[in-house]
């Protein structure tokens, strides 16, 4: 049967979702949890392979087993033999066909921005601190213009390997707390290698007034990486959710 898992986890000590030699990354520790409770090597195909540093509350991936402990018990035996910091939040089976990459996707991230005088500690790992003083305001006024099917070179990495630039964002806000966390929120059925880290960089260009009203709309037509702002640091990212 074919697992679909929901996985939360705190990106700041792996170096990313996907399997690699330079350091230990989530989908690692995941695919040995599973193999030490199958007792035979098991490997997870991720839905979005997030970057070092940034965080998740419901990634999505899948993997393939014979046994006959069920689906939903699973999410409970691997909770316990993974590190605190990633926890299965729900384990459900679902068609053997089913790949978490390849489906009809909407997508929800956020990038939080601790924007006040001083940092707080216990905010450090899951927001970016930003002391100088942001128009939250304009900068949702601003993101308004990228909600739709756009071509986005503006904002994706140059290292991007893709064959088409084009995405389609459902909605963008940016919203303030009264304790100073800006939050930008973002919805859309798929994003380029550091698409939301590029936007958020490029909102506070503007927001801070190192860019005047317009730069993002000016940015987006230019489709060029040069044209918008820099990328934002990871900590401030969280993938929120995946909706299929």
């Amino acid at each position: 049967m074919r697992v679909r898992l929901v996985v939360a986890y705190d990106g700041t000590d792996y170096c990313g979702w996907q399997v690699q030699p330079n350091g230990i990354t989530v989908q690692e520790e995941l695919n040995r949890a599973l193999s030490d409770l199958f007792g035979r090597q098991t490997e997870t195909i991720g839905a979005s392979r997030t970057d070092s540093g940034v965080h998740a509350l419901g990634n999505v991936a899948v993997f393939d087993t014979d046994s006959r402990m069920p689906a939903e018990k699973i999410a409970y035996a691997l909770n316990e033999r993974l590190p605190k910091d990633i926890v299965v939040q729900s384990s459900k089976q679902v068609a053997d066909d089913f790949h978490p990459r390849f489906a009809k996707t909407r997508k929800v991230y956020e990038y939080r921005i601790l924007n006040r005088t001083f940092p707080d500690p216990l905010l450090s790992r899951y927001s970016y601190f930003f002391h100088r003083k942001l128009d939250a305001e304009l900068m949702d006024r601003e993101a308004s213009c990228l909600v739709g099917e756009h071509d986005f070179t503006s904002f994706a990495s140059v290292k991007s390997q893709t064959n088409s630039f084009v995405r389609t964002i459902y909605a963008l806000n940016v919203s303030r707390s009264d304790d100073g966390m800006i939050t930008i929120h973002v919805e859309g059925n798929g994003f380029l290698y550091n698409m939301v880290r590029i936007i958020a960089g490029s909102l506070i260009m503007v927001g801070s007034g190192q860019r005047q009203e317009g730069f993002i709309a000016e940015a987006l037509a230019a489709r060029d990486r040069e044209a918008a702002g820099p990328t934002a640091p990871p900590q401030g990212l969280i993938l929120v959710r995946i909706d299929y």
